[in-house]
């Protein structure tokens, strides 16, 4: 026996598919994905991720989001064109360090600011390790020759 809102419920289905509102729904005649698969109950949140393609590290705790951050700081480092912006991204990333200190929420990890000359040191030495050396033969054809001033133009 039904109750009433469910007989309602019921009868807006049963026109909806009459008017033919359920045809060509996509995913119609396909399979449930993961029906074959053992029960796990983040899988709302699994399908969600993937479908949003939001990374996997934003479900860490914060210590260890900023230990990943200092690990992957020189790769982040490298693409930055100037020593200003290499110091200012690295004091943003200590701001953040030494705020999780001063109230640290999640698991007691070790998590120290990041000295901003050694980041600026290895900065330099990927720039320098990754920049094409010009022998001097190659450089003249570089630059392009000026041309010759005549004597009327003196």
């Amino acid at each position: 026996m039904t109750t009433g809102w469910e007989a309602a419920v019921e009868a807006q289905i049963r026109s909806a598919q009459e008017r033919g509102e359920f045809d060509n729904l996509p995913g119609a005649g396909k399979p449930i994905p993961g029906r074959d698969m053992p029960y796990d109950e983040g899988w709302w949140i699994r399908s969600f991720m993937e479908r949003e393609q939001i990374p996997s590290d934003l479900l860490l705790p914060t210590p260890l989001q900023l230990r990943r951050r200092i690990e992957q700081l020189p790769a982040e480092l490298r693409d930055l064109p100037t020593e200003e912006a290499v110091r200012s991204y690295v004091a943003a990333l200590n701001t953040e360090v030494v705020a999780w200190l001063r109230t640290p929420t999640g698991p007691r990890m070790v998590v120290r600011p990041v000295n901003v000359e050694e980041a600026v040191r290895r900065w330099r030495a990927d720039r320098e390790r990754n920049t094409p050396v010009v022998t001097a033969p190659e450089q003249q054809r570089a630059t392009p020759a000026r041309p010759r001033r005549r004597w009327w133009r003196r």
